[in-house]
């Protein structure tokens, strides 16, 4: 007899879950707060232009190739392989430091600030590696049911990795590297993910090995959101409807089993097994009213940074921008440090820059070019206020246009802002912050909340703040994670 589950969001968790679930026997339905599909991964088309809102590559390209495998179809996707992966522009320097997978073409871009790049970099890689795959399958890939199994399963891992427990991921690059240049280039994919290098945990230096050894970075061909567009094909085939501008607002329960949530018009949905794919801590709080969860205590919890995202059409071929470029100036240190928490807007501000019509020229009209820029932020417990929106785009758009020696201001053809309430607002990210809850090692594994409810038992949840974390990958994984559970727990008869 078949049972049937009610997914609570339309993200990349929500929607790897759906078909994974679906493609089990089970009976899936979605229900979505914003008009389209893919949450975070989600796509604007205005003017002429189309634009990826937010994801603009990935790693680990290998866990959607498991994902389809699961559910034993095709897939449907298409990647383009980045090299270099990035590129990165330091206010004062003309041209940018290209990050290569060849480890010796990359050594040639580092020769003048790091003379021994090579031999430091092959030996800095080779412990990322070996972290990642003694952490991979251990504790990663993993469902924890309490302390004990936790314990038991970060027991595998090699005493050797311990250190790494109990110094930033900036002091570990200060092991290896003498270049502050070189830092900063290496912590970026800390720094971009929500959290500075200087409270973010040496073990995800693991993150540098996947990036540049390990996979890589890739985007997809026909833009970001075909992952949500094949995904939600499929689902389609499978006869799952996703139901647009439902919010879910109240709860209906029976003792220790979930009967049922109810909309913003009174609607109530019911199912055998609900799956969460909304932030898995904030849901537990604002819409279950767990003490544990309160806005009080959910402020005290780290989070990540913010989102500030411009999306511009522009006239004319930009040669001066690649495909993902970091914008950087001369004071990281002092500006890791003050971004987090400040009410004001920084006058020069950091930023990542991704032109997607450079690989997939059908996003702008001919002759034209889109630009997504992204500028963490403080979210909104910091800075409530975004009445500067405006004046804060003017200059990030005024410094990029100077340092590609372009002007951008003259040459616009579409411009849309979108601030911290915005985000919040669309896809209820708590208080803006945009990846969910921080990964310091309070927040990690067991710590983490949980995929599976702790007084529900027919209640799951997928997706960047619960378990094993954030990134397209690791919500592919954890959409894996509530899978197994699920099966497990509430098996088909």
């Amino acid at each position: 007899m078949s049972k049937k589950v009610l997914v609570v969001g339309s993200g990349l968790g929500g929607l790897a879950t759906a078909l994974r679930l679906s493609s089990k026997g089970y009976e899936v339905e979605i229900v979505e707060k914003y008009h389209q599909p893919g949450g975070r991964l989600n796509q604007l088309q205005k003017d002429g232009f189309t634009f990826d809102m937010g994801p603009s590559f990935f790693s680990m390209s290998y866990e959607f190739d498991e994902l389809f495998k699961f559910c034993e179809v095709e897939n449907p996707l298409r990647f383009n392989e980045l090299d270099p992966v990035y590129s990165v522009f330091f206010e004062g320097k003309k041209e940018p430091y290209y990050i290569y997978k060849d480890l010796v073409k990359l050594a040639k871009e580092f020769q003048e600030m790091e003379p021994n790049f090579l031999p430091r970099v092959k030996g800095y890689l080779a412990q990322a590696k070996a972290l990642f795959h003694d952490t991979e399958n251990r504790v990663i890939k993993r469902n924890f049911d309490n302390w004990i199994d936790y314990g038991l399963g970060m027991s595998k891992v090699p005493l050797k990795h311990t250190p790494k427990l109990f110094r930033s991921m900036w002091s570990e690059l200060g092991n290896h590297f003498e270049s502050e240049q070189v830092k900063i280039i290496f912590s970026l994919v800390a720094f971009f993910l929500g959290a500075t290098p200087f409270d973010t945990p040496a073990v995800y230096s693991l993150l540098n090995y996947t990036e540049l050894e390990h996979d890589g970075y890739w985007n997809v061909k026909g833009g970001m959101y075909k992952i949500t567009e094949e995904v939600v094909k499929l689902l389609e085939a499978k006869n799952v409807r996703i139901h647009f501008n439902t919010e879910i607002k109240e709860v209906r329960n029976q003792s220790n089993k979930l009967e049922g949530f109810v909309d913003q018009h009174g609607k109530l949905w019911t199912a055998d097994v609900y799956v969460v794919n909304s932030d898995a801590a904030a849901f537990r709080g604002k819409v279950l009213n767990r003490p544990r969860y309160s806005e009080k205590k959910l402020d005290k919890k780290d989070w990540t940074l913010a989102p500030f995202t411009i999306y511009l059409g522009v006239k004319g071929k930009l040669d001066g921008l690649h495909h993902h470029n970091y914008f950087l100036g001369n004071n990281f240190k002092e500006y890791s440090s003050k971004i987090f928490k400040t009410s004001v807007s920084p006058e020069k501000p950091y930023y990542y820059v991704n032109v997607s019509s450079k690989y997939n020229a059908e996003c702008a009209p001919d002759g034209c070019e889109n630009i997504f820029i992204l500028c963490p932020v403080p979210d909104r417990r910091y800075k409530p206020d975004w009445n500067d929106a405006e004046e804060l785009a003017d200059t990030i758009i005024a410094d990029l246009g100077k340092r590609i020696d372009y002007d951008l201001k003259t040459n616009t053809l579409s411009k849309t802002i979108l601030t911290p309430i915005d985000w919040e607002e669309k896809f209820n990210l708590y208080k803006g912050s945009g990846l969910g809850l921080a990964h310091g090692l309070n927040q990690v594994g067991y710590m983490r909340p949980s995929n599976k409810d702790e007084d529900f038992g027919n209640l799951y949840y997928v997706g960047a703040s619960t378990v094993p974390g954030t990134g397209l990958p690791i919500v592919v994984i954890s959409s894996k994670l509530a899978t197994e559970r699920i099966l497990n727990e509430h098996a088909i008869v």
